[in-house]
């Protein structure tokens, strides 16, 4: 049976086939997993890591270039550009839109985080610190401004490494009743990020 995902685009997930405007698309596995995949998490941030888990399973662990490769060709076949429906944030992930481009997703906070940690990776170890990240359990999902988070991330990394000590730098969260905290400590040196339940973000 196939379910309509765009104006012009419908997939039939058990036959793992793709019709524009009723014809047939033919699609490769991995385009049609990326397909797939982002269209059943709509308006959701999608990291790299998580589509390589996802689509590719075992097959690539390193090589993330190759998410691009296979997702421009997919845009290709559809007709669509590299923003809508499928839109890349640089650094990010990507996200699949639904009705109205939106501004703030949900995202996968330990997949963000880990995603976001191997984007400094090389400073880290460079001031030989060891990245952990402890998330409150029932808060790993929050609907944000990803990019917004990003720049807050490295403004504070970036402020606290060129003083830094071989250690730890720990992530760890908390929920209150007006915010999910995000905690960046760096050997005993903690910045938090608050985020309201519902609002913008404050730093302290």
């Amino acid at each position: 049976m196939y379910t309509t995902i765009t104006e012009h685009i419908s997939l039939d997930r058990e036959q793992r086939s793709v019709r524009k405007d009723g014809q047939a698309v033919h699609l490769t596995g991995l385009e049609y997993g990326l397909l797939d995949f982002l269209s059943a998490h709509p308006n959701r941030i999608c990291t790299r890591q998580i589509l390589l888990d996802h689509v590719w399973g075992d097959r690539f662990q390193y090589d993330t270039g190759t998410i691009d490769v296979h997702l421009n060709a997919l845009r290709r076949k559809l007709g669509w550009t590299n923003k809508e429906p499928i839109e890349t944030i640089r650094g990010v992930g990507f996200v699949f839109h639904i009705e109205q481009k939106a501004t703030h997703y949900t995202i996968d906070l330990q997949a963000f985080l880990a995603d976001w940690l191997r984007s400094r990776e090389t400073e880290i170890h460079a001031k030989g610190l060891v990245a952990q990240i402890h998330l409150t359990p029932f808060v790993n999902e929050i609907t944000i401004e990803p990019n917004a988070l990003r720049q807050l991330l490295d403004s504070v990394l970036t402020a606290l490494l060129p003083s830094a000590q071989p250690g730890t730098l720990r992530l760890s969260s908390k929920l209150t009743m007006q915010h999910f905290i995000l905690s960046l400590d760096l050997n005993g040196t903690v910045n938090e990020l608050r985020i309201p339940i519902y609002g913008d973000f404050a730093i302290s």
